[in-house]
């Protein structure tokens, strides 16, 4: 049976490169004597179900197959709900979860030790250190949060909270696709931002369009 290796690379906003593990995952597979069949890579938050490049992912692998990660946290900080559900996704089509941060995993790259009693004990460690991992990554991502909540409402208190600096040439493209007729997915799609980014912008343009009139 020939295993194929998906990497999986993911960054939570459009101005963080999700390609920055590449190399490093490349090097990984290279010294476990293996090659990468293909990149599966995005820009979505890990706390969110919406990542369509991860469910094609899962969409075209088969059982045996090695979905690869720099770290777990790049596959899930989902809330434990979620990641129950996406985790069962993923051992009902049989894939394997290799991540470099977790060093017990890196067995499951032999397919020999793998499907082997000793690779069937390790694998079912590795489950359980993957479902710890992820709720430490959950927790990570929640205490953030709040920091930054806390962080927001001090700067409020003290006048200093200016919000997020409006991003004007991305705002300009948003408006010139709009007006030449680009539907809210098209834009979503081409320039990699949010809904209500879209919105905002063109909120924006039809109040500029109204004080011209």
């Amino acid at each position: 049976m020939t295993v194929r290796i998906y990497g999986y690379l993911r960054a939570s906003t459009t101005e963080q490169n999700a390609d920055r593990a590449r190399p490093a995952l490349e090097c990984f597979a290279f010294n476990q004597g293996v090659a990468v069949s293909a990149w599966f890579t995005e820009n979505e938050s890990g706390a969110s179900m919406k990542r369509p490049e991860l469910f094609r992912l899962l969409d075209v692998a088969q059982p045996g197959d090695i979905l690869l990660l720099e770290q777990i946290d790049r596959l899930s900080r989902l809330n434990a709900k979620d990641w129950q559900k996406l985790r069962g996704l993923i051992q009902s089509k049989g894939l394997k979860i290799v991540s470099m941060d977790l060093p017990i995993s890196h067995t499951l790259m032999d397919a020999e030790t793998s499907e082997s009693f000793q690779g069937r004990i390790l694998d079912a460690i590795n489950g359980m250190l993957l479902d710890m991992l992820a709720a430490v990554s959950r927790k990570d991502y929640e205490d953030r949060r709040r920091r930054q909540s806390e962080g927001i409402a001090r700067a409020k208190e003290l006048g200093r909270f200016k919000g997020r600096p409006v991003d004007t040439d991305q705002r300009l493209k948003i408006m010139e696709l709009r007006m030449k007729g680009f539907s809210y997915s098209d834009i979503e799609r081409m320039l990699g931002c949010s809904r209500s980014t879209i919105a905002s912008a063109v909120k924006g343009l039809q109040h500029s369009s109204a004080e011209a009139v």
